[in-house]
Order: structure tokens, then C-alpha cells, then sequence
């Protein structure tokens, strides 16, 4: 396979005038969907946004180059415009993007094409390639100019059907470790491991980089990448025992244990493309501080300075929810299915609801025990994921133990645990609580002999640490509990008042306000705390946070049927995808949109949710699944009125959208583009 596999003539266009970063974007991925490498457009779309938040592609000296691996791509490939007035694109130098490739990689998919893919990023670190390119004339001169450069940089390779793919920088870099492998004895040696997010592009540029400027200097170095297909040309544990220093250039965790008691530098991927020559000097000059493995401080803090402290706090508690979400969800949904069998039996058989509602039948007991004990893992994965993100795999056990204390309400005088729980917000900080004790057991034994390394881990960072987590939470449980009794007697006084409505238009609006983002997870994660309670007026709290969820997608697919001057074709497009993800509880399909004009689409957004939210309340809606759109509406209560709110909360962002956007496609645009469908179909028929 070779790059013009992946990169069609027709996927190229040359000097295009992009107004911003958006614009360009949406050039690229038109130019995909022109050849049929996508799917789901604006799901790609979503998927190439995601990847720009967490750090921006652009590599500076006017090149881009926005990825992402995703099912919204069909096939894997390449698209490609030059910008003769460059445009914006948040590059580490502050340069206008004036040639971008866009890459489409769909999941699941072999990998052979990425590394293609990684072979022309590795080529664009020639300037003088990437002025060929944009100098090019015509798309076919600009295809020729790459074909050429692969032909000349990566020779045809030998049919090998069984001989496994070698990593893109280990063969670029393969002429050079071979001419400095002699000298390895003589000078000192580096290791390096680079990786980014979706490690297709970034990871090996800065493999190439470091290589490069590596050969340059006579400093012999080999560079592990950890892309979209997995590590290769991984280190061996003798390479990194010889090695004088370690490099890591990575926006991702990678295995760090084995570069204990090495001098090592870790930055972000961008430095190991911009910076190379100074981590290079750096690692092999006595500079970089050694790695110790087990405390882990002085590596952290090369890469989280920068990072603010709440930003810190939500990455360890996105670790935490990701891990316990899978609980929720499953355990939750088999739980519903057992009040939804019980609704039924009792419906055929005129019988009221009893205390052993869930269980009247076999099969909902079946189900409800299944799903009451997966649920019960929820506190307890919370707190150990949320622990091991702070203080790595010895924070997982204290953690655990320290969620299971939450759970069962331990206190001073019922350790065993009682009828009442310290609930979600005690497993949140016992979560906290054990990664911060664990770190500072690290600190404290690290003045320990060597002869004892082996013990910490095994025996006191265990023993010690769910000692005193549990000290702290038998200490702290009644607090909890004492507050969560508060929040549900308050809710329940709120639900007999009929002035729960509120608090349905507040979480509504939080649902809407970033979509998918921390606000709207905070709304989730409080309904989700809140349905655990097994209360009415928890279950209405979990309904109103997801039909708010539920409404951008879909007032976005209306507004775009019944307000169509005010979208481009390609967001017209989506629709459909947009009623199947807001139906789904897929709130993410709204962004695309949103990242385009947030200034009038999240305001829209928010009222649309807000008035869904707060007539879910005022009809007093219930759910009893944490996830599932229109497919657990079985589990609604009253939901012939919840299809009432959710259409009244579309309608309302509907309206609004086309009250807030601009016009900016004209009347006689929309009726041409119709009638050349209307004519297309005629032709197919």
C-alpha cells in the first residue's frame, strides 16, 4: 500500500481561503465526504474536534494536520488543502497553517494504512517537500509531488504477506540507528517513547524528529512510538539498562515502571517535534531528574505544571466514571427491566405495587439481583479508579476499600456498615482522600534502604493506607450520610411542592451548556447519585437529566429541516444522524454545531433543555435506567408526558435557533439544491 492508495485527486483542492480554524475544518472533511471515505460527517466532524481540544494539530511552520480514529470514517484516507493566506490554526509557533492534510482512520480497522498515513507525516518534516506541495499548481502535480518523495524516501517493499509491518519511525530511522549503533559504546545513548491521543500523526513526527536531530548530533537514539496500532520498535529492558537518559514525548499515559532510576525528561509530544536538539542535550547532560517509579513525583511534575488544579481534579474523576459508568449503565438498565416485568405482571393480574416490587416474579428477581449487584460495584470502582489516577495501581486498593466504606455507611460505631449509605459523595472523596494518602506514604518511606523497595508496594502502601482511609471514613461517613438524607428529604419536600421544577430547568440547562463537557457531566453524574437513591424523587431527577440531554441533537435536526438558510449543506446533511443520536441520548451530536457558532446555537440549546427539563418535573416523569434514550422509555413513568416534554423542549430550541442564526445560504440556493435532488432521484427511478 502506498500514499496515493489513500489520497484521491478529487480529496485535494489547492488554494482555498479559509476565514478560521472551523473553516478550514470543514473544507477537509467535505473534501472526505466528496470521495466517500465517511460514514457519519458530522460524527467525523465531532470526532476531529474532540481530537483538537485535547491539544491542537497544527506542527507549526505552516502545516496542519487534523486526525482522528473514529467509526464515523468508512475508509481510511487522505485530504489535502493548501491556504496561500494561511489561517489561524493555534500552532505552537504562532504561524498561519498554509498547507493541511486531514486524516480519516476508521476503528477496528488493520494497520497498514496507518501506518501509510504515519509514513507522510514522517516526510512532511522536509520543509523543502512541504514548499514543493504548496507550490504545486494543479491536484495532480500536487499527488505527483508526494508520489515521488515516497518513491525516493521508501523504496517499494518486498511482498512479505507474513512478515509483520515495522513501525513508520523505526524504518526512517533505520539507515541512521544502524550507522550509530557502532558508536553506541563510545558517547552516550537515549531512549525515547513518543505517543499522542489518537497516535497517528503526532507520534511520529516526533519519533522522526528526535531520530533526525539524533544522527545529527552523533547521540545514537532509539525512539518506541506508541500509535493507533500499538507500541512498536518497544524498547528492550537491556536498551533502556544501557541507556544514559529517557525521553518521553507523549499527551497520553505510557508505561513508565520500567525507566525506574533513569534520568528522564518527559514534555508533551509538540516538544519532541519543535524541541528535540534540547531534550536530546538535556537528557544525556546530568540535567534530567531520575525517574523512581514508585513515587512518581518528579516525572509528574514535568508535564502537570501547566495544568490548572480543577483541570487536574476532573481528569482523576473522568478516570473514575469512565471505569464506573459500565456498572451503572448495565446494572441500572437489568434493575429497570425488573420494575418493567413487575409493571406488566401486576397490570395482567390487577395487582398494586407491594414492598417487593422488582422481585414479584422470578425473572424480575433474577434481574434485579443481577443488576443490584452490579450496581453495588459503583462506589467502590468510583473511588479506586479515582485513587489509582492520583497515585497509580498502589491507590487502587485503598481506594476500593475506601468506596466499599461509603457504601455500606461504615462509622466508628457500626464498622460492618448499616441500613444507610455515605452515598455517591462519600465514595467521590474517599476517592481523593486514598490517592493523596497513598502519595504521601510514597513520600514518606522513599528515604527507606533499597532492601526494603521490594515490601512498599507489596506490604505498607496496602496495609497502611486502608488503615487509615478506613479511620478516615468511619470519621467522615455520618457527615455524608447525615448530608445525603438532607439532599433527599429536600428533594422529596421539593417533589410534594411541585417546586422540583426548578432544579428540572436547572440540570436541563446544565445538560445543554458544553454537551458532553464538565458541566454537563457534573448534571449526569448528580442524576445518576440521584437514582441510586431508589426514591420517586431520584428517578424524576435522572429523567430530567436526560431529556436534556436528548434535546439538542434533535431541535438541531428540526431547525435544519425547517430553517435550512441558515446551515450549509453539509450540516443539513446530518439530520437524520442527529435524530438517531439525540433519540439515543447522545448529546455529543450537538457539538459540531455548536463548535461552529456557539454563540448562538449553546443559548438555544439551553433553553430547548431547560423547558424540557422543567416539564419533565412538572409532570413528574420518572426513569429508572441511567442511560438508553427512547429505548428505556419502557422504564418511564408517565411518559406519554415525557414524549410531551421532549417535543415542547425540540420545539422551543428549534425556534430558538432559527429566532438566534444568521441566514447564510440564500432561498434560491436551498430551492436549486432541492429540485437537483428531486431531479436525481427522478433519474434513479
Amino acid at each position: 500500500m502506498r500514499i496515493r492508495d489513500l489520497l484521491k485527486v478529487e480529496a485535494i483542492e489547492l488554494g482555498v481561503s479559509a476565514a478560521n480554524k472551523e473553516a478550514a475544518i470543514d473544507k477537509l472533511v467535505a473534501l472526505h465526504d466528496k470521495v466517500g471515505n465517511l460514514a457519519d460527517v458530522a460524527g467525523y466532524k465531532a470526532a476531529i474536534l474532540k481530537r483538537e481540544s485535547e491539544s491542537t494539530t497544527a506542527i507549526g511552520e505552516g502545516l496542519a494536520v487534523p486526525h482522528a480514529k473514529t467509526a464515523a470514517a468508512k475508509h481510511p484516507g487522505l485530504a489535502a488543502i493548501t491556504i496561500p493566506d494561511g489561517v489561524d490554526y493555534d500552532a505552537p509557533d504562532g504561524q498561519p497553517a498554509t498547507l493541511a492534510f486531514m486524516i480519516a482512520a476508521p476503528e477496528g480497522a488493520g494497520d497498514a494504512h496507518l501506518e501509510i498515513l504515519s509514513r507522510l507525516m514522517v516526510m512532511l518534516m522536509d520543509p523543502d517537500f512541504g514548499a514543493a506541495l504548496r507550490a504545486a499548481k494543479t491536484p495532480e502535480e500536487f499527488l505527483d509531488i508526494i508520489n515521488k518523495q515516497e518513491d525516493a524516501k521508501y523504496p517499494e517493499e518486498e511482498p512479505a504477506p507474513k512478515k509483520k509491518v515495522a513501525a513508520v519511525a523505526a524504518t526512517a530511522a533505520a539507515g541512521a540507528a544502524a550507522a550509530t549503533a557502532a558508536a553506541a559504546a563510545k558517547g552516550p545513548r537515549v531512549v525515547a517513547v513518543t505517543a499522542c491521543p489518537t497516535g497517528i500523526a503526532h507520534t511520529y513526527m516526533a519519533a522522526e524528529a528526535l531520530e533526525k536531530k539524533g544522527a545529527e548530533m552523533g547521540i545514537p537514539i532509539k525512539v518506541e512510538t506508541n500509535g493507533s496500532g500499538g507500541a512498536k520498535n518497544v524498547l528492550t529492558a537491556e536498551e533502556i539498562a544501557g541507556a544514559d537518559g529517557v525521553i518521553i514525548a507523549a499527551d497520553k499515559n505510557v508505561e513508565m515502571a520500567r525507566f525506574d532510576g533513569k534520568p528522564l525528561v518527559k514534555v508533551p509530544v509538540a516538544d519532541g517535534i519543535h524541541k528535540a536538539e534540547e531534550l536530546i542535550t538535556k537528557a544525556t547532560s546530568g540535567a534530567a531528574p531520575v525517574y523512581k517509579a514508585e513515587a512518581g513525583a518528579v516525572a509528574e511534575d514535568a508535564m502537570s505544571d501547566d495544568e490548572s488544579t480543577w483541570r487536574k481534579v476532573y481528569k482523576h474523576l473522568m478516570n473514575g466514571v469512565s471505569h464506573m459508568l459500565p456498572f451503572v449503565v448495565g446494572g441500572g438498565i437489568l434493575i429497570a427491566l425488573s420494575f418493567l416485568f413487575d409493571t406488566i405482571y401486576c397490570a395482567r393480574n390487577g395487582l398494586p405495587y407491594g414492598s417487593d416490587f422488582g422481585g414479584m416474579t422470578a425473572l424480575s428477581a433474577w434481574f434485579n439481583s443481577i443488576g443490584g449487584a452490579a450496581f453495588g460495584f459503583m462506589l467502590p470502582v468510583l473511588a479506586g479508579f479515582i485513587a489509582m489516577s492520583i497515585a497509580d495501581r498502589p491507590g487502587l486498593a485503598v481506594g476500593f476499600v475506601g468506596g466499599y466504606l461509603a457504601k455500606i455507611g461504615a462509622t466508628w460505631a457500626a464498622p460492618g456498615g448499616q441500613d444507610v449509605s455515605a452515598g455517591f459523595l462519600g465514595a467521590l472523596l474517599a476517592g481523593f482522600v486514598a490517592g493523596f494518602i497513598v502519595n504521601w506514604l510514597k513520600k514518606l518511606t522513599s528515604k527507606f534502604p533499597p532492601s526494603l523497595d521490594g515490601i512498599r508496594p507489596m506490604l505498607i502502601y496496602p496495609l497502611v493506607g486502608i488503615a487509615l482511609i478506613a479511620v478516615v471514613m468511619c470519621t467522615i461517613d455520618p457527615v455524608m450520610i447525615w448530608l445525603n438524607n438532607a439532599i433527599s428529604t429536600f428533594l422529596n419536600f421539593l417533589y410534594a411542592k411541585n417546586l422540583i421544577v426548578l432544579l428540572g430547568l436547572l440540570l436541563g440547562l446544565m445538560m445543554a451548556t458544553d454537551m458532553g463537557g464538565p458541566i454537563n457531566k457534573a448534571a449526569y453524574l448528580f442524576g445518576v447519585g440521584m437514582l441510586s437513591l431508589g426514591t420517586d424523587a431520584g428517578y424524576l431527577m435522572m429523567a430530567c437529566v436526560m431529556i436534556g440531554g436528548m434535546v439538542p441533537p434533535i431541535a438541531i435536526a428540526m431547525a435544519c429541516q425547517f430553517f435550512p438558510q441558515k446551515f450549509t449543506a453539509q450540516e443539513r446533511s446530518t439530520a437524520a444522524t442527529n435524530y438517531v443520536m439525540g433519540l439515543s441520548f447522545i448529546t455529543e451530536g450537538a457539538i459540531p454545531f455548536a463548535a461552529s457558532d456557539p454563540a448562538h446555537v449553546i443559548p438555544a440549546m439551553m433553553v430547548g433543555s431547560g423547558v424540557a427539563g422543567a416539564l419533565s418535573a412538572l409532570f413528574k416523569c420518572t426513569l429508572m435506567a441511567p442511560h438508553g434514550g427512547i429505548f428505556v422509555f419502557a422504564t418511564v413513568g408517565r411518559w406519554y408526558f415525557y414524549l410531551i416534554a421532549l417535543a415542547a423542549g425540540a420545539l422551543a430550541g428549534m425556534a430558538m435557533l432559527g429566532l438566534l442564526k444568521k441566514d447564510i445560504v440564500s432561498k434560491e440556493e436551498i430551492d436549486a439544491e432541492k429540485a437537483a435532488k428531486k431531479a436525481a432521484k427522478a433519474k434513479k427511478a
